[in-house]
């Protein structure tokens, strides 16, 4: 080590309590470094391993291959595993009690699909021959039919259809098609199987909530594969990378095998993707979070390097009197540098993990008992994710270093032991307006020309400030854009159960299905009536995407205006009051006996398949207080006939328990059961329904509950698995989003109380001088207060416009997979500014107690912390 690296390691143990800010400077940036990147590997970690437990492992799947194209998957030098699999058809299910689940559904695997998909045997064994099958135990204790082992199933099996109106085969996604005549589904082009029952299977993951067939898995052959009987080639490989969508497509091509399907939910959560606006968004999003984190750490690094070699100046002057070059001196900082990261670098790393372990222990509960994730949230540590941490950790502090570096090696001796570099003055430089001493007093020009006077350490403050300032809104920002990009491209499901009911409603109807609404799991119920109606919408007031098609076709508009179809939803009293309180608007308006009013839904989210994105739009440019005419159809003249008129009387985003939106082209009204009595009449009658929604504690006990009790016209659906997988994402976005903010509101805090507390300590002089000339502790305060609003003003006209500047660009990085409005969030920004006052309040505050509790004499003769 060499002379000048010897004077450096002496100067940091002589200023231990500088050394060790920066030390702890150094640590918060690097644990927090660490933890943003173990979190995102171990929430994707946890993903991966969720969707396997619950679907399977596999990534892609080739439909309908013969033998020949079979063997050229095997042969693929990316195949690792490959599962047969076929989905042989529906059976009726003979003495069923669940209406709603008519249908067994016959799945059938080889030997390898029994190890990749999460098949759980309760009882007996598989399946080994194509004659053997295993059977649900659901069909006991939902359908009550019991099944032995060694039993015979004489099936029917065919396809579901809707006969001569759709050539659409109905899968296990499809819930049972329950339309009256016509539009009723049934089996069609089926075939006799004989089946033994050798085993009885848990109810399968995969099999959701509404599916019409109660699933029994059977074996393939593989000896028994032809161009007549072909089989689906689900394929797990060997290792994922991005390359899999061109080399899966360029396969099936080469073979003539249709184009691939692939596992998106599981390959996303590796971070691939084949939708081209999804994987700009992740890579914008990427970087912009990256350089978020990388500029919080420098920000706070910075300044504490800026600080030490500030303090450091004389001393590289000396250095620099005695012979050291340029070179030794930004050496000398370098080394500083390379010390303070050898010490902070594995610590930090460590604490970063220890507090990301201990924040998944606590939260691991939540995520398996309320959301019912049957596995854990581990920590994962990749060596990548540390070798990321340490290379932006190092990174970070040779940026941070850098610019004091080449500063010190330009400090010349005389200047330096002068300390004159800090401080120029010119009457121009501290120059005052004479408006800030008429309004404030002489202590606030006093503060402002101290400001004024240490321009460097003022601008390393505010700097800092506008740092914590940025950081904090464009991590806001994302957090509240990621939730709601993930709420649009959700299914929206926000009940558990639902029942409708077909034909004509009676009052026996509404009493059972109040009955329903007290079962004892129920915690939410709503009924709700719905009206399909007609309106016609001014050309003006349609959804910008009409417009567009409007523009191409002007014939689809009848008197400059356009068709609309409305579904109008009554809610009961107590529903109506609290929904009414969500969008802001005063139930009285909708119970008027001056006029029927209602609540509009005037924005709606769809998927644009074209475009390939999630979009938020106004289904009606439109305001409150404006009117809807409804119509409808005469069905025996066929004329279009006046109903009634409904005034707006809100317009929200927000829908209730059960409702989803229209569509574009469609409007959503929620009315009082008061208005939709009068708007039902005998012409329009056929056009109602009731649906009874409901969430539930446990929501297969209730539906069962409901099936025992339930009318033969009462359809009942239970959808808790969707509604359930929606509130994972959105629960485990929320602590992840979460989770960075606060640590990025500590790195935040920390960074402005060390850069004030800093600044001040190196004024002791500065005030000690003004004590001496008479300022009272009065006054001193009042100086401090004034100097904390001028940090904040000065802060915020910075920090705001590039805050917005950095959340219009998140915006744009979304826009890739999604579309809706740019919007700020003024709750957000509101808090932002309470908070720079407060944060930089309490620093100033803390750093001048200590100041005054110094001696006049000892502080003017100080040249050291």
């Amino acid at each position: 080590m060499n002379i000048v690296n010897k004077l450096t390691v002496r100067h940091l143990k002589q200023n231990k309590r500088r050394t060790l800010v920066t030390i702890i400077g150094v640590i918060i940036s690097v644990a927090m470094v660490t933890a943003v990147a173990t979190l995102g590997v171990s929430f994707m970690d946890l993903l991966q391993k969720q969707e396997i437990a619950t679907n399977g492992e596999w990534h892609v799947l080739y439909k309908d291959v013969n033998k020949e194209q079979l063997k050229a998957i095997k042969n693929d030098e990316d195949t690792k595993k490959v599962v047969l699999s076929r989905d042989r058809g529906y059976a009726l299910l003979e003495g069923g009690q669940n209406e709603s689940k008519p249908y067994l559904f016959i799945k059938e695997y080889n030997t390898q699909g029994f190890k990749q998909f999460p098949i759980e045997l309760s009882k007996g064994r598989l399946p080994k021959t194509t004659k053997e099958v295993v059977i649900s135990d659901h069909i006991a204790t939902n359908a009550k039919v019991e099944y032995k082992i060694g039993d015979q199933l004489s099936l029917e099996v065919g396809q579901r259809k809707i006969p001569n109106v759709t050539e659409h085969i109905f899968g296990q996604e499809d819930p049972l098609q329950t339309g009256d005549g016509k539009r009723k589904e049934s089996l069609t082009n089926k075939t006799a199987a004989t089946y033994t029952v050798v085993g009885f299977i848990k109810r399968p993951t995969w099999e959701s909530t509404w599916a019409p067939g109660y699933t029994i898995i059977s074996y393939v052959d593989e000896t028994m594969i032809s161009d007549k009987d072909p089989v689906n080639a689900t394929v797990v490989l060997k290792k994922v990378q991005s390359s899999v969508f061109n080399h899966a497509n360029q396969l099936a091509k080469k073979n003539n095998i249709a184009p691939p399907r692939f596992n998106t939910d599981l390959l996303r959560y590796y971070g691939l993707t084949n939708n081209d606006g999804l994987y700009r968004t992740l890579i914008s999003l990427s970087a912009i979070i990256m350089s978020v984190i990388i500029i919080g750490s420098v920000s706070l690094i910075y300044n504490a390097f800026a600080i030490s070699v500030s303090e450091r100046s004389r001393h590289l002057g000396m250095l620099s009197s005695v012979g050291a070059t340029k070179r030794q001196k930004r050496n000398s900082v370098f080394f500083e540098g390379v010390m303070i990261g050898v010490i902070s670098i594995p610590i930090g790393i460590l604490a970063g993990l220890t507090g990301i372990g201990i924040t998944f222990y606590f939260i691991n509960s939540i995520i398996q008992g309320a959301l019912g994730m049957t596995e854990k949230l581990t920590l994962t540590v990749t060596p990548l994710s540390l070798l990321i941490a340490c290379a932006v950790s190092m990174v970070t502090i040779f940026i941070s270093t850098y610019v004091p570096a080449i500063k010190a090696s330009r400090i010349s001796a005389i200047d330096a032991i002068r300390q004159t570099t800090d401080v120029k003055l010119t009457g121009k430089a501290v120059k005052t307006s004479k408006l800030v001493r008429k309004l404030f007093g002489i202590e606030a020009e006093i503060g402002l020309k101290n400001l004024k006077r240490n321009k460097r350490k003022y601008q390393a403050t505010v700097f800092s400030l506008v740092i914590s300032i940025v950081l904090f809104l464009a991590v806001s920002f994302f957090t509240d854009n990621m939730k709601k990009s993930l709420v649009l491209s959700q299914d929206g499901i926000n009940y558990d159960i639902s029942v409708a009911v077909h034909g004509n409603i009676t009052e026996v109807d509404n009493r059972l299905l109040q009955s329903f609404s007290s079962l004892e799991d129920v915690t939410e119920s709503s009924v709700v009536h719905e009206l399909n109606m007609n309106t016609w919408i001014n050309k003006a007031s349609i959804a910008d995407e009409l417009q567009k098609m409007v523009k191409q076709d002007k014939s689809v508009l009848v008197d400059g205006k356009y068709p609309y179809y409305v579904k109008i939803h009554s809610l009961n009293e107590q529903n109506l009051k609290a929904y009414a309180k969500t969008v802001g608007t005063d139930y009285a308006k909708l119970t008027t006996k001056d006029h029927l009013a209602g609540i509009v839904i005037d924005t709606i989210p769809y998927e644009d398949m074209e475009a390939g994105k999630y979009v938020e739009t106004k289904a009606i440019h439109t305001k409150v207080g404006n009117t809807i005419d409804l119509t409808y159809t005469d069905p025996e003249t066929e004329k279009e006939i006046h109903l009634n008129t409904v005034k707006i009387a809100a317009l929200t985003d927000q829908f209730p328990m059960g409702i989803f939106p229209t569509g574009i082209g469609g409007l959503n009204i929620i009315v009082s059961e008061k208005v939709m009595n009068q708007l039902v009449n005998e012409k329009v009658n056929d056009r109602t329904q009731i649906l009874l929604y409901l969430k539930s504690k446990d929501p297969m006990k209730t539906e069962q509950e409901i099936e025992e009790i339930k009318d033969n016209k009462m359809f009942v659906q239970n959808v808790y698995q969707g509604r359930q997988q929606d509130e994972q994402m959105i629960l485990l976005m929320s602590v992840f989003t979460y989770g960075f903010i606060a640590l990025i509101t500590a790195i935040s805090i920390a960074n402005i109380f060390n850069t004030i507390s800093t600044s001040i300590s190196l004024r002791k002089r500065e005030f000690a001088m003004l004590k001496s000339v008479g300022m009272t502790p009065k006054g001193f305060n009042k100086m401090i207060n004034y100097e904390s609003i001028f940090y904040g003003i000065k802060s915020l006209l910075y920090g705001l416009p590039i805050s917005i500047t950095v959340m219009y660009l998140i915006h744009k990085a979304l826009m890739n997979s999604f579309r809706y409005g740019f919007t700020l969030p003024w709750m957000s920004i509101i808090y932002m500014i309470a908070a720079v006052f407060i944060i930089v309040g309490s620093a100033m505050l803390y750093s001048s107690a200590k100041v005054k509790k110094e001696n006049i004499i000892d502080a003017l003769k100080q040249e050291n912390i």
